[in-house]
């Protein structure tokens, strides 16, 4: 199976920096333009099946790369983490270094612990085994869930430190399972 993780296009908040969490933000020009660009770079890919986040900004972006060429299937296992009072907030006020830690599992503010975004996205790379394994699949979500899936993916220890690498937008990532 190939699995290829792609974050959505920039959105007002991104170049804001406000923390968007399940926010129903769409994509901005900017970002539209930057999901086509990726669209070329990626029109040698072929795809069996694209999944995407119900939030717009990932639909959107699942819309430009694949269009009506594939279908696409929304997961609400692919939604952004809930950042509770944080969402709307500046980037500033967050400290994503204690919310990725699985062992403190922080849960303040009504953010999603990072135990629970960990799980759903396990679940998911689960059911993509048992239904789509030998298919090559185009998933786009947003920041937290693709961290999750690399982590996952790529068997990583969970007493590491989970927001070791960046993840802006267009992020893409092709892993071979």
């Amino acid at each position: 199976m190939k699995i290829v993780l792609v974050r959505h296009g920039k959105t007002d908040y991104n170049v804001e920096c406000k923390t968007q969490g399940r926010i129903n933000i769409p994509l901005n020009d900017s970002g539209r333009r930057e999901v086509q660009k990726l669209k070329y770079k990626m029109k040698d890919m072929d795809f069996d099946i694209c999944f995407s986040s119900p939030l717009i900004r990932a639909v959107e972006t699942a819309m430009i790369l694949v269009g009506d060429r594939v279908e696409i299937k929304i997961d609400d296992r692919l939604i952004e983490r809930n950042m509770g009072n944080q969402e709307g907030m500046p980037y500033k006020d967050y400290d994503g270094n204690a919310h990725w830690d699985y062992n403190l599992n922080l849960d303040d503010n009504g953010i999603e612990p990072v135990q629970d975004i960990i799980k759903r996205a396990s679940d998911f790379i689960d059911y993509l085994k048992e239904n789509y394994n030998d298919k090559d699949i185009l998933i786009v979500s947003h920041g937290a869930t693709i961290r999750a899936l690399h982590h996952i993916l790529h068997n990583t220890d969970l007493n590491s430190n989970l927001s070791d690498f960046s993840i802006g937008n267009c992020y893409t990532e092709t892993i071979i399972i």
